[in-house]
């Protein structure tokens, strides 16, 4: 999740447990206990750009670390304030750690994929439950963790926490209707989905990325999920063959061990960018939840050396016509009704 989120939820979580004396420092500690872990983004190198993608939401945001990113927090805000406003560390550290705590789990109720048991495993937990910024999700219980602190009363952040949980259920009930509608996409082209992967949209709940792979093409499309099932056609994209697409590339080479690199960070959801002949793209991310527009890629070069490393590019933001397009499949507008889902080919 953003920053934001990421802050207010680490708040909220303290705030419930505690009196009205300290509402305030409880909810201060847990913000910057919730915000804390994503200090991971400043493992970066020059001279290898995957580094990024294998530390962000790695050991930080472990369940494991929990105690020790608390302990970590603890240390600095006691000396800063805690020791000032006569709370012991004891009680820091408590607020530190429950705000630590909500980081890992509410990051893996997205989709971009958080080591929870690490270092036991490298599974990239991704429930895909809720999208990575959401306002609907984020102003509410900002709004209930403000009004804690004022009021100096647990009663608001309680609801706010109730809100944040019930919230990620809807999420985790729309993940299942999104699925069962895109098994029924590809019944209807009489495919049999090797793997199918739904994934929430940009800042809502409605509509959904549906990506399935049936033998060696990834079919892309989006359907609206709720009262008014409605299903977005997309588009297929043949899966990366590597001596097909790169038949130059030197399976020896670092940028081919890059490949699997980034192969193991989009679960094996790739294919050779459409646009850009040197490129490949992660599929399981689109502004537009129907088309293949990666939002970030790796860049190889024929002409690098053997120990050169494969450029990570991001792309850039979606324009006024992305908005659009997104929000007119938010409204149900330009759609195909689940009556016609069997003529969808």
């Amino acid at each position: 999740m953003d920053p934001l989120t990421q802050g207010v939820v680490g708040a909220v979580l303290p705030q419930t447990t505690h009196k009205r004396s300290l509402m305030l420092l409880a909810g201060l500690f847990g913000l910057v206990g919730g915000m804390a872990p994503d200090l991971d983004t400043l493992i970066r190198s020059e001279h290898d750009p995957l580094l990024y993608l294998e530390y962000h939401r790695q050991f930080t945001h472990s369940l494991l670390f929990i105690p020790v990113g608390g302990l970590i927090c603890a240390a600095l805000l006691h000396f800063l304030i805690g020791r000032r406003q006569s709370i012991s560390f004891l009680q820091t550290y408590i607020f530190c750690s429950l705000g630590y705590a909500t980081h890992g789990l509410l990051d893996a109720a997205t989709s971009y994929g958080t080591m929870l048991f690490w270092p036991f495993s490298d599974l990239r937990v991704a429930w895909s439950y809720i999208s990575i910024i959401d306002p609907l999700f984020t102003l509410p219980v900002m709004a209930l963790v403000l009004l804690s602190a004022w009021f100096k009363t647990a009663r608001y952040a309680r609801a706010g926490l109730v809100w944040g949980v019930l919230y990620i259920g809807a999420g985790a009930y729309q993940n299942h209707s999104a699925e069962a509608m895109g098994m029924e996409i590809a019944k209807a082209r009489g495919h049999e989905p090797d793997a199918l992967s739904v994934k929430p949209s940009f800042g809502n709940l409605l509509v959904w990325k549906v990506i399935y792979r049936h033998g060696n093409i990834y079919y892309v499309d989006a359907v609206r999920v709720g009262w008014q099932p409605t299903v977005y056609p997309g588009t297929s994209i043949v899966a990366l063959d590597i001596p097909r697409d790169f038949p130059w590339l030197d399976p020896n080479s670092q940028q081919a061990n890059d490949i699997e690199r980034f192969r193991w960070f989009s679960k094996g959801y790739l294919a050779k960018d459409p646009l850009n002949s040197d490129r490949i793209i992660d599929l399981r991310y689109s502004f537009i939840p129907n088309q293949i527009n990666g939002l970030w890629s790796i860049e190889l070069s024929a002409k690098a050396d053997e120990e050169d490393h494969a450029n990570f590019v991001t792309h850039g933001r979606p324009g006024a016509e992305g908005r659009r397009l997104l929000w007119q499949m938010v409204v149900g507008q330009q759609a195909i009704s689940e009556a016609l889902l069997s003529e969808v080919r």
